[in-house]
């Protein structure tokens, strides 16, 4: 097996970078990298102290030779090196758009969830503290809505962000709600019913359903009311 996968499941940049692998059909081994603290060979292939990195060892089996940091870079990579199933669009104006809303849920979106919410919460928990809830309602009430009405508003009568099918896009923001879900439960259907309902059908995917299994195993507490 010539690919692997450096990370942790519970990251929502990991499960970017399973997902899109596992679309693809291709074969990778995912392993487990406790980054708290990182030890000093993966400092050594993640120059920006973050996971995920691939490896390619038909590139490079040692050091930073063969080695792709970042979800998207490798996501990318996985593009050419696995062409089939395509999960960038063709078409250059939507290809455009769905790097854009990877790039968005990758920021705006995982920003306000991960930092305002997930955190706040399960790491808490993970350090033996009670949740900060009153951190994560504040986030939910102030600084969810915005980048959710707007990818609301971007979602086609297709189901998917761009074009017919799935692609990058779709992925992105699945893998950030995901998140929410995991420590605050399912997205309000009424309010987002097209996120939502995207979300749902794309967690039951067999490509997503192995890392977030994992996930449900590590986050083992009740979802907490984000919404009253």
């Amino acid at each position: 097996m010539s690919i692997i996968l450096y990370g942790a499941a519970l990251s929502p940049f990991v499960r970017k970078a399973d997902a899109f692998l596992r679309e693809k059909g291709a074969e990778f081994e995912l392993e487990s990298v406790n980054i708290m603290p990182m030890p000093d060979w993966f400092k050594e292939i993640s120059p920006a102290r973050r996971i995920p990195v691939l490896r390619d060892t038909e590139v490079g089996s040692e050091g930073p030779l063969g080695t792709i940091p970042d979800s998207s870079a490798i996501c990318a990579y996985a593009e050419r090196k696995f062409p089939e199933p395509a999960l960038y669009p063709s078409d250059p104006y939507d290809h455009g758009r769905a790097v854009w809303f990877e790039e968005y849920c990758d920021s705006e979106l995982a920003g306000a969830i991960g930092m305002g919410i997930f955190r706040p919460i399960q790491f808490s928990r993970f350090q033996g503290k009670e949740p900060d809830v009153a951190t994560a309602k504040k986030t939910y009430a102030e600084k969810l809505p915005r980048p959710l009405d707007y990818l609301e508003g971007e979602i086609g009568s297709s189901g998917f962000l761009v074009g017919e099918s799935l692609s990058i896009a779709d992925i992105s923001i699945a893998c950030q709600l995901v998140q929410l879900e995991l420590v605050a439960g399912p997205l309000d259907a009424a309010r987002w019913p097209g996120v939502a309902g995207l979300v749902e059908r794309l967690a039951k995917r067999a490509s997503f359903a192995p890392c977030i299994a994992i996930c449900r195993k590590i986050v083992k507490q009740d979802p907490v009311d984000l919404a009253s």
